[in-house]
């Protein structure tokens, strides 16, 4: 029930809808962040999983430099273990992606769907990374 059904004999008010805050160009404003209602288990430790991955690289990449092959163990360890690290972290980002572009959806329709772009970005390098791993297993 509205409220000016309520009050009986009081002033009838003329209500307006307000007016949509526009930007310089007149476009509606619309907000530059979702709040995130469910963070995933990884996002305070998401930093420190990179440091692992970064380094485990520069192993890998060091000792394919100086002449390992692809095969050795110099390579293989570092190889599996930043690939595994690297594979949950951008599984822990896929879920968090995911959950803004549908966040973004009922607001920015443009800001949710370039957020499932990143979504499909990230399966792809998921398996380019995972298809790096078994070159190296089984070399």
């Amino acid at each position: 029930m509205d409220h000016d059904d309520i009050v009986h004999g009081g002033p009838a008010l003329d209500r307006q809808e307000r007016p949509l805050p526009l930007d310089v160009r007149g476009r509606p404003l619309v907000p530059s962040r979702v709040p995130e209602t469910k963070p995933t288990p990884l996002q305070d430790n998401f930093i420190y999983f990179s440091i692992v991955v970064l380094v485990c690289g520069v192993i890998a990449i060091g000792a394919l430099e100086l002449g390992s092959p692809l095969g050795s163990v110099a390579v293989k360890v570092p190889v599996l273990i930043g690939g595994l690290v690297l594979i949950v972290v951008s599984a822990d980002a896929i879920v968090r992606i995911w959950r803004a572009a549908w966040a973004w959806m009922p607001i920015d329709r443009g800001r949710g769907a370039f957020r499932l772009v990143w979504v499909s970005v990230l399966v792809f390098t998921g398996l380019l990374v995972l298809a790096a791993m078994l070159v190296v297993v089984r070399a």
